[in-house]
């Protein structure tokens, strides 16, 4: 019943707007489209934005504004103007309108080749199926089209369509009719500047991955047809240009290139006359939830291969504060790289950690901010360029306000802290049955729920190889969580003397301020075969100390998958967090731990007697490095 009124509305003002002469219907027709500029903000913001992503290089900023006014003008006139003009004779209708080039389909057509004309929506588009007929009428001439949401409005703009002789294919019911069209020396329209959805091909368009209808270039090449483009230019109130132009040859090219090619003519049409496109379409959707593209069926296609310049596609990555769960995370961050060729990665991150996520070849931009500072953040995510996305790798509060704040349109991440109103995009956790999984794989899910592909992960750092000598060995005894995770200083002392008593090593303690006592203890006990750096070094001098250490003694730390990540073996000590679930990542490392009752407790403090650290011998622990050396 609502559709059926809308049309009723539809029908009469279409009634009312053929009595009115073209040439005023026209000027009404700007006025009223000024007046949706100015009262549809969210259709002008999103002209503006896609004016911005065509024009971004060629324009200043603030043109976009004046051009997307002049753009709902023109709209509103076009669309107006059609409501008379579906209703005029062809010969009145032709009278307004001035042919280019249609000899180059005439020129196909009398050869008997079959034409695809690449349409697309600029100007009054809708002109096409009046003059078309009336041209090359001497030919089966067709159009393939999406039904309309109404019904009753879409069986008359069909009745319209087919009037002047256009034959009309619903794409549901498949190709095989436009195919023999083609094949019989017909003509078949197809309209293809609009985003194609989960089956088009991503190819840039105005030089930003798009998704883009294949269709035109594989009924080409199906059946050996002329590509032909055509576009309806307003040449003025009440006269459009309608202009041929020669789009691709399909006999060499594959579906891909053809798909770019057309592209790249429809924007060269755009750009003669950018008012008249169709901006208020989502043409450069971020799709949901695969927005990384290796799950899309027909894939991505870029002109010159993988050294051709795309815009980017922006994406903010929200970091840990914690240093080893920044180190876990640093393969999903790889996964999202990967996921498209025009994947910028930023990384928002405590600046205690930056220096980590340096070390990260995929990480295009880094925003450092510090702790307890949420306004300063935002107004540093703001002045970076405007981002597509944003990934939260914590479940904080804190971390879903701050991109919030920051007006980043996808905001992604797990449910957590009551934050779900600050999310669009949520992605569910993973099922909990089954055997303990290791961390990396909750920040590889998320990678995974957003598309990319983590059948193939990017290898970790290879162990190095080491002269002989005098070699360094490093030494975490702390641990930042709680003494729950802390082996006895001195059972680290006596491993680490037994190792210096066989071979020639120079130990180098790492840890923070507050493992000072514990640093004293161990480095009198060792004497001249350590030097204590617990509390001296920043986390870039950390990165660069480690990188010379044959390997880590340590407990369960950040500074364990730092390690890790620089390719440094790890004899890692645990007792009450599990090592499945946190361990060091990669191969060539060595958990030494003995399970008890009450591990893991993942406790910050033991409440009893100690016993999952106690059972862990100096011997054993010496001859896991020994092992190593």
């Amino acid at each position: 019943m609502v559709d059926f009124c809308i049309y009723l509305l539809y029908r009469a003002g279409t009634a009312i707007f053929s009595l009115i002469p073209l040439r005023l219907l026209f000027l009404l027709g700007e006025f009223l489209g000024f007046v949706a500029w100015f009262c549809a903000g969210k259709y002008r913001r999103l002209a503006q934005r896609n004016l911005a992503i065509a024009f971004g290089g060629e324009h200043a900023p603030r043109a976009s504004r004046p051009l997307a006014r002049r753009h709902f003008q023109r709209l509103g006139a076009n669309l107006l103007c059609h409501t008379k003009l579906s209703a005029m004779p062809p010969e009145a209708v032709a009278a307004r309108v001035t042919l280019e080039n249609e000899n180059i389909v005439h020129d196909e057509l009398r050869a008997g080749r079959g034409v695809v004309l690449v349409l697309s929506h600029l100007g009054n588009w809708e002109l096409f199926t009046q003059l078309i007929p009336r041209s090359f009428g001497y030919v089966r001439i067709s159009t393939i089209f999406q039904p309309l949401g109404n019904r009753y409005i879409d069986a008359d703009v069909r009745r319209t369509r087919a009037r002047p002789g256009v034959e009309l294919f619903d794409r549901r019911a498949g190709f095989h009719g436009p195919i023999e069209l083609l094949r019989g020396g017909g003509i078949v329209g197809v309209l293809a500047d609009q985003h194609a959805g989960d089956h088009g091909m991503w190819t840039p368009f105005f030089g930003r991955l798009a998704s883009t209808t294949p269709l035109p270039a594989l009924l080409a090449k199906r059946t050996h047809a002329a590509a032909i483009a055509a576009a309806v230019y307003t040449d003025g109130r009440g006269r459009w240009r309608l202009v041929f132009t020669r789009c691709f040859e399909a006999r060499e090219a594959s579906v891909p290139a053809l798909t770019a090619q057309a592209n790249e003519v429809i924007a060269e049409q755009i750009r003669q006359a950018p008012e008249d496109w169709f901006w208020v379409h989502n043409r450069w959707k971020t799709p949901n939830p695969n927005f990384l593209l290796p799950k899309y069926k027909r894939g991505v296609y870029v002109p010159g291969g993988a050294s051709a310049p795309l815009q980017p596609f922006r994406i903010l990555i929200r970091s840990t504060n914690w240093l080893g769960d920044a180190v876990i995370s640093a393969a999903a961050v790889r996964v999202i790289k990967r996921g498209r060729p025009d994947a910028h990665i930023t990384i928002a991150t405590p600046a205690k950690l930056a220096a980590m996520w340096k070390l990260i070849p995929e990480v295009d931009d880094i925003i450092e901010f510090r702790s307890g500072s949420l306004l300063p953040t935002v107004q540093l995510m703001r002045r970076r360029p405007r981002f597509d996305v944003a990934i939260l790798f914590p479940n904080s509060l804190r971390a879903a306000l701050e991109v919030w704040l920051a007006g980043i349109p996808r905001r992604v991440g797990y449910r957590g802290h009551h934050r779900s109103w600050l999310l669009n995009q949520i992605v569910a956790e993973r099922a909990k049955p089954g055997p303990i999984e290791h961390q990396v794989h909750r920040y590889l899910h998320l990678a995974q729920e957003l598309g990319g592909d983590i059948s193939a992960l990017p290898a970790s750092a290879a162990p190095r190889n080491y002269t002989n000598g005098v070699q360094k060995l490093g030494l975490c005894p702390g641990a930042e969580y709680g003494p729950a995770k802390r082996w006895l200083p001195e059972r680290f002392a006596e491993a680490a003397a037994a190792v210096a008593a066989q071979r020639s090593v120079q130990w180098i303690l790492f840890g923070t301020s507050s493992d000072g006592e514990t640093g004293r203890t161990i480095a009198e006990a060792l004497g001249q075969n350590c030097s204590n750096r617990i509390g001296q070094t920043t986390l870039e001098q950390l990165i660069a100390e480690l990188r010379e250490c044959r390997l880590l003694l340590t407990n369960d730390t950040g500074t364990m998958h730092l390690a890790t990540l620089l390719g440094v073996p790890v004899v890692a000590i645990f007792g009450s967090t599990e090592n499945r679930l946190t361990g060091p990542l990669g191969l060539g490392n060595t958990v030494v731990r003995h399970h008890v009752e009450c591990s893991p407790c993942f406790l910050r403090e033991c409440p009893i007697d100690f016993r999952c650290m106690k059972a862990v011998t100096p011997e054993e622990v010496a001859a896991a490095v020994l092992a190593k050396l």
